[in-house]
């Protein structure tokens, strides 16, 4: 019988890296003495901080009350002194009631963001780094946009060169997605990295859509990653005209199953992202609120967050670092390291040998005319207990060693 009618832009879309990856190890049987690890998921492994799981069951009376969209003053006012404290803003520039807006994890709003402000009648273009989180592309796509990739290689230190781009692209530009820190590489743009994107959005006329959800794992004593909004306050742009960012508690806080974030920026562009979520249907429960604004005023958590990865890094790398071409990152709990042969042959034989598990790089991108920048590359993502990811360290030496 004849197909029922349906988007043809979602014949656009690719598989998702990590059904790519269970193909890739499909009739693979790993050594039964040795327990998996997985390093391929960035999902957190941590504890969830108490406090945040008992404030919300104490809480769950609230599921008696439909949420509204915007969310309750009390999360949207945390936030709003949260980002204010971390970014250095100006005193009073983040309104709480304009400048925020609760979302229920960034990945939805990384998507629904291009839905909203993508204007399918201009030939659009969405740009973003390569290699990327699939989301961006996936968005572009479903909003009749065609994704333009800035590939990320050694040569410009994991960072999107700006200057690289031609005025025909920018001119095509509707919406610029920003990874900061990175994922896969942890590379971090500095401040001045960041204006340059803000005076190409103003020169062209294009929005920036930053995720951040890395920006609170980084190292004890180095300096926070910037943001994007601290860096158009300090260029005077107080009303974060063509910038919002995008944050997560997944990742700082544990808790990748309470599915809460927020965007913050532009009052103008969150006032339409804001009529699009009503419509859209996202808004966060009220038990979710109220662990979300617990989370978001407790850095304690966040600092014991820090140094567990960074036990993780330094056992890693004193490891792995003679063997593989592999470095620490600025920011995220990615190594990005180089192999030696083929970044799926490299991922398979692992799993067939070790029974260790990670993700190749070229999966994480997309083949250019200057070629696919994750290629012979693996993402490790540390969020393994600290034993578990010495020993899988220990196995991926003993793999290379015998390659």
């Amino acid at each position: 019988r004849p197909r029922a009618p349906m988007n043809p832009d979602l014949d656009r879309l690719q598989p998702y890296p990590f059904q790519k990856l269970t193909e890739l190890k499909a009739g693979v049987t790993p050594p039964a003495h040795l327990e998996h690890i997985a390093l391929s998921i960035g999902e957190p492994k941590h504890p969830t901080p108490g406090f945040i799981a008992e404030t919300l069951a104490s809480h769950l009376h609230g599921l008696a009350h439909y949420p509204v969209t915007r969310g309750g003053d009390a999360l949207r006012e945390t936030i709003a002194a949260w980002a204010t404290w971390r970014f250095d803003l100006p005193a009073g520039s983040l309104d709480a009631a304009r400048h925020v807006l609760p979302v229920t994890g960034t990945r939805e709003a990384l998507f629904a963001f291009a839905q909203c402000v993508v204007d399918r009648s201009r030939d659009p273009l969405v740009l973003m780094p390569n290699p990327f989180y699939q989301i961006y592309e996936g968005a572009a796509l479903l909003a009749g946009a065609e994704p333009h990739f800035l590939n990320l290689g050694v040569d410009n230190r994991f960072l999107p060169d700006l200057d690289a781009v031609p005025d025909a692209i920018w001119n095509r530009c509707q919406l610029l997605y920003l990874c900061n820190p990175g994922n896969p590489s942890g590379a971090v743009m500095d401040e001045a990295h960041l204006r340059q994107a803000i005076e190409l959005a103003e020169r062209f006329d294009f929005v920036i859509a930053a995720d951040e959800c890395y920006s609170e794992i980084h190292f004890p004593g180095a300096t926070p990653p910037p943001g994007l909004l601290g860096a158009a306050a300090r260029m005077g742009n107080t009303d974060y005209r063509r910038c919002v960012v995008f944050h997560s508690l997944s990742k700082r806080s544990n808790v990748p199953g309470l599915r809460s974030g927020f965007v913050a920026g532009d009052a103008q562009i969150l006032e339409r992202f804001h009529l699009y979520r009503t419509y859209h249907g996202c808004s966060m429960a009220p038990p979710s609120q109220a662990a979300s604004t617990a989370a978001w005023a407790d850095e304690a958590h966040v600092e014991e967050n820090r140094r567990l990865y960074a036990q993780k890094f330094d056992a890693m790398l004193e490891i792995l670092g003679d063997v593989l071409k592999v470095s620490r990152p600025d920011a995220g709990f990615y190594l990005w390291p180089e192999t030696p042969v083929d970044d799926q042959t490299f991922a398979r034989e692992l799993f067939a040998r070790e029974n260790v598990t990670v993700l190749p790089g070229s999966y994480l991108s997309r083949d250019t005319e200057a070629g696919n920048p994750g290629r012979n590359r693996v993402r490790m993502a540390l969020v393994a207990p600290l034993d578990e990811c010495i020993e899988a360290a220990g196995r991926i030496r003993r793999f290379v060693e015998s390659l």
